[in-house]
């Protein structure tokens, strides 16, 4: 059992978390991923660690409200405990040597690029962070961003909020300015990664994505998240979930992540039925 510490609403959908969990915080490291069972029979949930801190022996990690199992998992309160946490599983995202660095985060993928931005500048790299919404009420970490970024654009598809536009078209121009960046890191929905992907190779920038496809052991046994890296099958728990952007079969990962979107919806609509039933 795992006690929640702290957990917090960033905004309608997406939740933070703070667990303690001392043996996991003492090996974690940016990019590493931990599975979390809310309750005995919940869904196994893949989940980046969005922060840590070893002194406390906490773990920190971020949800967005989105199917059955992610529900359930919201319903553990403050004070309470998850069934379980595994972890920290993939590999640790490699920073040594970038001196200035784009890091871009999308949506919920912010929870997953902060922790990569954070660690940058306190390496003592030049960060410029770009960070993309749908709109003004589902921005998060915003002043966590800017503590980590020497730069920092924050851009809504809608213009509710920060510049109207997207994350690759402030990216572009601040390569324009003649910003010569070491790495691009892009983390979030698959078509934006696929798009900045598309401008760093214009413009010859290595370019690095955090891939979070279908997971269910997170050891490399299942094979559920299997991806195509340079014309070669790689497993994003155990290869991963860092890959060079300019190598990843994008429309694959896009076609394999929507299979099961009906089997989701089922479910959603079914746990949605089951916690009005607990609420009467």
């Amino acid at each position: 059992m795992v006690k929640v510490v702290k957990k917090e609403k960033l905004n309608q959908t997406v939740g933070r978390m703070v667990l303690d969990s001392p043996l996991i915080a003492k090996k974690a490291q940016p990019g590493q991923f931990v599975i979390v069972r809310a309750k005995k029979d919940s869904e196994r949930i893949p989940l980046t660690i969005a922060d840590y801190d070893r002194a406390k022996g906490t773990v920190t990690i971020i949800y967005q409200i989105v199917g059955a199992g992610t529900m359930e998992l919201d319903t553990v309160e403050e004070g309470e405990s998850l069934q379980d946490l595994v972890g920290p599983l993939g590999k640790a995202s490699e920073t040594e040597g970038i001196k200035k660095a784009a890091v871009i985060g999308g949506g919920v993928g912010c929870a997953i690029a902060y922790p990569l931005a954070k660690k940058l500048h306190e390496e003592g790299a030049q960060v410029h962070g770009v960070i993309g919404f749908r709109n003004k009420e589902l921005v998060i970490l915003e002043k966590e961003f800017a503590a980590a970024s020497d730069r920092l654009r924050v851009m809504t598809d809608d213009g509710s909020y920060g510049e109207k536009g997207l994350v690759t078209q402030a990216l572009e121009e601040l390569i324009q300015e003649g910003n010569e960046y070491d790495e691009v890191i892009a983390i979030g929905p698959l078509p934006m990664m696929k798009y900045v992907c598309l401008l760093t190779k214009k413009y010859g920038i290595k370019t690095v994505v955090s891939m979070n496809p279908i997971m269910i052991d997170g050891t490399g046994m299942c094979g559920g998240c299997r991806l195509t890296v340079g014309g070669q099958t790689k497993f994003a728990c155990v290869d991963g979930p860092d890959f060079d952007g300019h190598q990843v079969d994008f429309d694959e990962a896009m076609h394999r992540g929507s299979m099961y979107k009906e089997f989701e919806a089922h479910a959603r609509d079914e746990a949605c039925r089951l916690f009005q039933k607990e609420v009467r």
